[in-house]
């Protein structure tokens, strides 16, 4: 009998208060959603085990606040992450145009071999608010804000009525193992001098 390889990979997620990080983990882990808000304070974490291809894989996913307050939880939270989701609110242009300053913190405190191509992930949530007529973020302006990040895969999802969740979280399990994988490739090679690849084209999930 073949043993199968159980590989942890931790995710963290990043994004404004208020996006719905938290729900979308709940619903992803948990299957459920709550109408009712509690503020993260610093950072949690939940874990799910999945199974791709011949790999058992528990994903070990962590919940940030979004408050400016909490937004310095220190390198070692950061570290050693092998995928980055950012979340935004579809509905608050704020949420968005915040992005950026996630994505810089992000990179500044995991510090990661090669920041160009270290995944990241856009999750555009809470498109089920108001039938969609609340909507400020068009799919379009999210796409391009991803073409311009080196291609980073991108969901539409809603904690609230459970869309695109697993699909998302999938997408983001198959990335992270993809990026475990060229670490390894990566340390291996170090003192060797380790040609940098080409920014990733998105996600073949």
């Amino acid at each position: 009998m073949s043993v199968r390889r159980r590989t942890l990979l931790k995710v963290i997620v990043l994004g404004d208060s208020g996006v719905g990080k938290t729900s979308l983990m709940n619903q992803y882990v948990h299957k459920k959603f709550s109408q009712q808000y509690k503020a993260t304070i610093g950072a949690d974490f939940v874990t799910k085990e999945l199974q791709i291809d011949d790999r058992l894989v528990t994903l070990q996913i962590w919940d940030t606040a979004g408050q400016e307050r909490f937004q310095s939880l220190g390198v070692a939270f950061y570290r050693g992450a092998d995928c980055c989701v950012l979340a935004y609110d579809v509905n608050v242009m704020k949420s968005f145009d915040t992005l950026d300053n996630w994505h810089e913190e992000f990179l500044k405190q995991a510090n990661p071999p090669n920041p160009r191509t270290f995944p990241f992930i856009l999750l555009g949530n809470k498109i089920d608010v108001d039938g969609g007529n609340s909507r400020v973020v068009s799919e379009k302006k999210a796409k391009d804000w991803c073409a311009s990040k080196g291609n980073i895969p991108y969901f539409e999802t809603s904690a609230k009525e459970d869309y695109n969740v697993d699909a998302a979280f999938l997408c983001i399990a198959k990335t992270a193992l993809a990026n475990e994988r060229e670490q390894d490739i990566y340390f291996q090679g170090i003192p060797e001098a380790v040609s940098e690849s080409e920014p990733r084209s998105g996600c073949a999930c």
